[in-house]
Formats: C-alpha cells, structure tokens, sequence
C-alpha cells in the first residue's frame, strides 16, 4: 500500500502545467513557431524543435517534482483496530399488563420498544437478539449482527400474541439457550418485564443457575408499579355485540426481590423504572457498563519511495539542459 506524506505539494504540478501550457502558446507567436506551421529542414529547423522540446521537458519536469515534494511512502505495517463484541439476548414481557397506560405518552410495550430500539441502534459490533415472553416464550430475533431487520422484528412484538401470563422462566431460559453456543468473551442477558412469575414450565431460578453456569450475566429491569393499573380491555357489548375498548384498572403484582436474586446470582444488576424517562437512563447506564472492547496496534512503518520521482524529475532538466546546450539555437 502506497501513501502520501505531504499530499499538498501535488499542487506544484499545477504551475508546471501551466508553464507548459505558456511555453507552447509562446513559441506559437514567436518567429520559430511550435508545433511548426510549415515544413522545416536542416539545422535551423532542428535548432528551433530542440529549443521546443527542451522548454516542454523543462515544464513537465514539475510533475514528477511535485510527487517526489509529495513523499510516497509504502507501508510496511499499518494500525489494526479488533473489536471484540458482546453477544445479548433482550427477553422482553409481553404480557397483557404491559399495555398499561402508565407510561405516558404511550403505554408500556411501546415505550421499552422505543428505549430498547435506541440501545440496540448504538451497539454497532454486538451481536443482539429478542426473545418475547408472556405465558410462553419464543425467539423474536436470534443473535445476529444485522440491527436493522432486528429492529423491524422488534416493532413486530405486541402484546397478545403470546397466550397471556408472565412465564419469566421461561423468557430467561429461552434466552440463556440463544447464548450457549456462543464463543463471545461477554454474553449478557436484558430481562424487561413489569410482572412476577405466575407460569411456565421452568422456575426462574433454575433458568437463573443455567445462566450462571454459562457464564452469562443477567439485568433485570422491573417496568412500571405494581397495584391497579389502568389497561385497556376489549370488551363485547351485550346488546350490539359490537367489540369495544375499554380502559379497566386491573391489580398486577411485582416481584422485585425475584428479579433482584436472579441479577445477583448472575452477577448482574437489578433496576426499577416507574417512568419512561427512568427506563431511558436505565438502558444508558447498562450500555455505559457493557462496553465493546477494543484492540488496536499503532506502530506503523513506513519506506520511503520518493526516489524514482526526484531521480525522473532531474533526468527531465538535464534532458532539457543538454537539448537546448547542443542542438537549440533561439533563445527561451
């Protein structure tokens, strides 16, 4: 690979062109004219083409000049930069409590879409994938380094397409076994839900040990307040049997100190957003702590290969020298 030190001097080319440009135009007006009008013979004829020639080679002189100024240089080693990414696995809740309208201006599935759709968006050299759990658990999006078919799948999850329930076991441990074949040095797990474990086949702290022996670090994020909530409920009415929506506040229980034992025992951390600006500077500090890392090497080497252009450059003016010394005969 070549590369040039200075590449600014390659503007001294400009004024040799130009000087050539003028020499031509210069000796088209003179009494000896270049390139000759009419044919020419002899030594007068061979005196006036020297003379031409010699100022042509003296001008173009100026390019190889400049690129030999420039200093090409070929590169012997150059900067190698390695990221080593982070494989995560995002287990969202989907449950019918995560349409709660607490999270204004919208509810709260669309609110954690949101934060977790600008999170995914500064994480270019991680692997992430979604998992979505409600009463089961399916994956959304497996690992994968393509972010934007991950974030046009994220948009896909919505609250009922999963039969209802909070099976957070399960969630966990489908995301743990998107993880166990991964070879990353960092595997990390995000479990978003607003809820405590009321199904699934799989209990929360066993998905918790199998994510331990992977190695695989688990942050718990508890969406919203327990108690009554306001959601939205479709209902029929009796006398039409028209579908409706309703706004009902229904009771939903929390388990902060499940969600607290599972980070802990993982050696995660465990977080609590009752707004949609508290769930925003959740996902800036877990971002802030699970940073990609980077290897660079700076030591660079470099030969320098201005040689041939100087050496072009002076052959060019003794050229020019020498023609116009032995064979030209009009002044320049």
């Amino acid at each position: 690979m070549i590369r040039l030190a200075h590449p600014w001097w390659l503007l001294l080319a400009v004024p040799g062109l130009l000087a050539l440009a003028v020499w031509l135009l210069r000796r088209r007006w003179q009494r000896y004219p270049w390139p000759l009008r009419t044919p020419w013979s002899g030594r007068g004829a061979l005196a006036v083409m020297a003379t031409a020639v010699a100022g042509s080679l003296a001008a173009l002189a100026f390019l190889p000049l400049a690129v030999a100024v420039a200093r090409p240089q070929e590169v012997l080693a150059r900067e190698v930069e390695r990221a080593r990414g982070i494989d995560m696995v995002i287990a969202l809740d989907v449950s019918g409590s995560m349409a709660a309208l607490d999270f204004r201006p919208s509810d709260r599935l669309t609110v954690a879409r949101q934060v977790i759709d600008r999170f995914v968006a500064r994480r270019p050299d991680d692997r992430i994938g979604v998992v979505v759990f409600a009463g089961a658990a399916v994956t959304l999006v497996p690992i994968t380094l393509d972010h934007d078919v991950a974030r046009q799948l994220m948009d896909r999850a919505k609250v009922g397409m999963l039969p209802d329930g909070t099976a957070i076991g399960m969630g966990l441990g489908t995301a743990v076994n998107r993880l166990r074949e991964s070879k990353a040095t960092s595997k990390v797990v995000v479990l978003v839900t607003d809820g405590s474990n009321n199904t699934g086949e799989l209990d929360p702290m066993m998905a918790t040990e199998l994510a331990k022996k992977e190695g695989i670090t688990v942050y718990t994020v508890l969406v919203g307040k327990g108690g009554e909530v306001p959601i939205p409920v479709k209902v029929r009415n009796p006398l039409t049997g028209e579908i409706m929506t309703r706004i009902r506040r229904v009771r939903v229980d929390v388990n902060p100190e499940l969600l607290a034992q599972i980070a802990r025992t993982t050696g995660g951390m465990a977080f609590r957003a009752e707004d949609p600006r508290a769930l925003q500077e959740i996902f800036d500090r877990i971002d802030s702590m699970e940073r990609t890392e980077f290897e660079s090497s700076r030591l660079v080497r470099y030969r320098e290969r201005f040689e041939p252009w100087a050496l072009g450059a002076l052959v060019l003016l003794v050229m020019a020298v020498a023609g116009e010394s032995l064979l030209g005969r009009t002044p320049w």
